[in-house]
């Protein structure tokens, strides 16, 4: 297919519609269409003055389909003015993962705030992750980022934020195959050894360059595991950190003679990986309103029915945080993964946790207190809907005003007596998280009818193709019995 620029192919000088993408002032800080702002036109002239400091010679233009797979649409730096104000062609069933059906025309909208300087095979490049919009310049109701945007701004106006601090985990394996590094017998918190060891600073000074901080990073429970935790930040600019760290970690080991994997469970007997994400909901000010010293549990009556609403939600919600056929494998007994809905401070399989509260002299801008841990999200997650979902399900439990039932705590930590509450069980397999997530109207309204489509269509494909499957293990089992 030729290349087409920001322009229709009917598009001539002086036509009214040469302008098909955003609206020249771009995006304001949180992404959102906005009109004329000078927070606006000092982010681009940073981008311009940034890529021209740097000798950038091409701009990568970053969006996520409804999967959370990574696309991108390369541009010439001399390009990067005109891309800012006009936006990108490009063919939108690209968004729509697996299901992808008729080409049709949308646009790329960058976000200013969002430009990072790239050196892949030392060539300077420049990256910019983008918004997806109509050719009239509307928000496309399929992309996913747009929507969680437009979810946070619905917060905002009431005066809430919606803070996010996911701990990734993944396994680094040998390249040419699946299995437990030689020189790695390492378990948790230990400190890896041999060329694991390595790899993990480098992939995290790497990841550094790139704008992507990592608050820490240690070593998990199986060989070649580790976790890279992200500091507590806006829910979009948090989602924009994970669908970049995870390809560049895998480009960083393979650059290294490794292989990355964020698959939730890539061996059957080791410990599978999550994306525990902890949460705060933050006034105007920055003061987390989740926190109450006075309760045992620190948690306030905001942060009881938030909770509320993510118990409530939890099956419908598993479908977007748990998304893959694989994520089901890792939500089993006995590795330290929710199989129900209960929350509790000690207990690790808990679905929600509440972990000690930090104390300190809380400043307009810092949180200190409690945050809820949410175990159930897997890294293979698209983390724009996952965090949309997450919030929504939130969000109800504040405007129904739920009521938190009483925790589940694992007897050896002294908190056996007190009961404790399971709303709901949760989704054994994907196909189960699916028929959760159509009988959730909470989720699905959150997702928006076109969104909600095109990740139904992808998922059930994805569902199907694997129960057609017959598997090793099948053969193993009933070729010679039946």
């Amino acid at each position: 297919m030729p290349h087409r620029t920001g322009r229709t192919p009917t598009d001539r000088p002086g036509s009214d519609a040469r302008r098909k993408g955003p609206s020249p002032d771009g995006p304001t800080d949180a992404g959102s269409p906005a009109s004329p702002s000078d927070f606006v036109r000092r982010a681009v002239e940073r981008v311009l003055s940034g890529a021209r400091e740097a000798g950038v010679q091409q701009v990568e233009l970053q969006f996520a389909d409804v999967t959370g797979a990574v696309k991108t649409v390369a541009v010439p730096a001399r390009r990067l003015a005109a891309v800012l104000s006009d936006g990108e062609w490009f063919d939108g069933s690209a968004i729509e993962g697996l299901a992808r059906e008729v080409e049709s025309d949308m646009y790329l909208r960058p976000d200013p705030t969002t430009f990072s300087i790239m050196e892949p095979a030392g060539v300077p490049c420049a990256r910019l992750i983008c918004e997806v919009v109509t050719p009239s310049g509307e928000p496309y109701r399929g992309d996913g980022r747009g929507t969680l945007r437009s979810l946070l701004d619905g917060a905002e106006s009431s005066g809430l934020g919606y803070l996010v601090a996911p701990e990734i985990e993944f396994f680094l394996f040998p390249a040419d195959t699946i299995g437990p590094l030689a020189d790695d017998p390492s378990s948790y918190f230990e400190r890896s050894r041999g060329r694991s060891r390595r790899v993990e600073l480098e992939i995290v000074a790497g990841l550094e360059a790139m704008g992507i901080h990592i608050e820490s990073s240690h070593h998990e429970v199986a060989s070649g595991q580790f976790e890279l935790d992200l500091p507590l930040l806006p829910a979009l600019v948090a989602a924009d950190a994970v669908t970049t760290l995870k390809p560049a970690v895998k480009e960083l080991a393979r650059e290294r003679g490794m292989q990355a994997t964020f698959m939730p469970k890539p061996l059957a007997d080791a410990a599978g990986s999550g994306m525990h994400t902890h949460q705060v909901l933050v006034d105007r000010s920055g003061r987390s309103v989740f926190d109450d010293p006075s309760d045992p549990y620190g948690l306030s009556a905001l942060a009881k029915a938030f909770l509320a609403g993510q118990l409530e939600h939890a099956p419908g919600m598993c479908a977007l945080v748990a998304p893959v056929v694989n994520s089901y494998k890792r939500l089993v007994p006995g590795y330290e993964a929710p199989v129900a809905g209960s929350w509790g401070r000690h207990s690790r399989g808990a679905l929600i946790r509440v972990p000690t509260p930090v104390r300190g002299d809380a400043s307009p801008g810092e949180v200190f207190g409690t945050r809820l841990e949410l175990r159930l999200p897997d890294p293979s997650c698209n983390p724009y809907l996952a965090f949309t979902v997450m919030l929504a399900a939130g969000l109800d439990g504040l405007d129904r005003g739920l009521e938190l039932g009483s925790p589940l705590e694992e007897i050896e930590h002294g908190f056996g007596g007190g009961g404790h509450s399971v709303t709901k069980p949760l989704p054994a397999s994907l196909g189960e998280a699916l028929a959760a997530l159509e009988d959730d109207d909470v989720i699905t309204a959150a997702l928006g009818s076109e969104l909600m489509e095109l990740f139904r269509s992808a998922k059930t494909l994805e569902w199907e193709a694997y129960r057609r499957q017959v598997t090793p293990w099948e053969r193993d089992t009933y070729f010679q019995r039946c």
